[in-house]
This record gives C-alpha cells, sequence and structure tokens, in this order.
C-alpha cells in the first residue's frame, strides 16, 4: 500500500461526492492523532492541534504547512498563536472530505 504521504493532491472542483463516515475511518487509520469533526452544516473536517515550545516554534511549522498546501494546490485553514497550531483540513469545493485531504494531513504530520 502507497503511503499517503507519497501521494499528490489532486485538485477538486466539486462534482464528486464527499466520503461517507465509513470510508473517512477507513482513511484515518492512515494518518496520526487526527480527529473528524463535524461543523454546524453537518459537514466533516479533519482537525489537529500541534504542541511547540514557543511562538517562533509553531510559526515555522505553519510556514512549512503553508509552503506544502502551495505545492499541493490544497490549503487548510491555519490558526496558531505562542506555543500551537489548529490545522483544520476539507475539500471546499464539496464541502467534505476525499483522499486529498488526507494525503495532506500524512505530509503536515511528516513535518510535525
Amino acid at each position: 500500500m502507497t503511503d499517503l504521504a507519497d501521494k499528490k493532491c489532486i485538485p477538486c472542483e466539486g462534482g464528486i461526492p464527499a466520503f461517507d463516515i465509513k470510508e473517512i475511518h477507513k482513511y484515518l487509520k492512515k494518518v496520526d492523532g487526527w480527529d473528524v469533526k463535524e461543523d454546524e452544516m453537518k459537514n466533516y473536517y479533519l482537525s489537529k492541534e500541534f504542541k511547540f515550545q514557543n511562538f517562533l516554534e509553531s510559526q515555522n511549522f505553519i510556514n512549512k504547512v503553508g509552503e506544502i498546501a502551495e505545492n499541493e494546490g490544497h490549503h487548510p485553514d491555519i490558526a496558531f498563536g505562542w506555543g500551537y497550531a489548529k490545522v483544520k483540513i476539507f475539500t471546499h469545493a464539496i464541502k467534505g472530505l476525499h483522499e486529498s485531504d488526507f494525503v495532506l494531513a500524512a505530509k503536515v504530520d511528516k513535518i510535525s
């Protein structure tokens, strides 16, 4: 089986269904420590909080996440501050999760 981090995110412009919860849990086993959450519109997303020793480490981490996101053409929502960074991943075009979301999560895990 190919490691998700070795795959490339595939741009999604919609027109495909988001993963159902069964498919989400299948992929969730392939990434480390990510949570599946549901927003107020009942759409699923991946979420993970990373801890650091100070603000600069948090900033360096999110800069690396930004580089990966730009290279992959898949952009997460990021919040950060002193000693932490929160990353939220989902495919905006389908308002849910698909394989590329898990690929991006696996790539982020490689830098944490």
